[in-house]
């Protein structure tokens, strides 16, 4: 796993208490990228109680205040799911 990675976990199980999170890199699907150069592509899916009752985008938000300036310095792209408990069957 990668440094980067960790890094994401870690943050976000800090900052949202996730039930479950899981994140990959997704840098070999974008080989020859323009921006592959600045930062990694990178997978997350995160199961977490904040997210219940919010629309996906303020999910993303969630996710992406937490990340703060890990997301800015060091991830080019970030998928995710942003899910609440029980919406992740």
């Amino acid at each position: 796993m990668s440094r980067v990675i960790d890094d994401i976990e870690a943050t976000l199980r800090e900052r949202l208490q996730p039930e479950s999170i899981r994140c990959r890199d997704d840098g070999d699907q974008h080989i020859g990228h323009p921006g592959a150069r600045e930062g990694g592509h990178y997978h997350v899916r995160i199961v977490a109680a904040c997210f219940a009752g919010k629309s996906r985008v303020a999910r993303h938000r969630l996710v992406y205040d937490a990340l703060g300036s890990l997301a800015e310095r060091r991830v080019h792209a970030l998928a995710i799911e942003a899910l609440a408990p029980g919406e992740d069957a």
